[in-house]
């Protein structure tokens, strides 16, 4: 299976590890973005919830 995430500012793979945070961890959208955060890479939790609509 291909996923498609043409339109987003983030490239797949951070995308795709927030998602494997989320879901292996129980980890609120929140929680994953103040992770990234503290590793020098920002984005807002809302991106996360409109990409895990698309991907689940």
């Amino acid at each position: 299976m291909t996923l498609n995430f043409s339109g987003r500012h983030y490239p797949a793979d951070i995308i795709m590890q927030a998602l494997r945070y989320y879901l292996a961890y129980k980890l609120s959208y929140r929680e994953i973005e103040e992770i990234f955060a503290e590793r020098n890479i920002h984005f807002d939790h809302s991106t996360l919830n409109r990409c895990d609509k698309r991907v689940l």
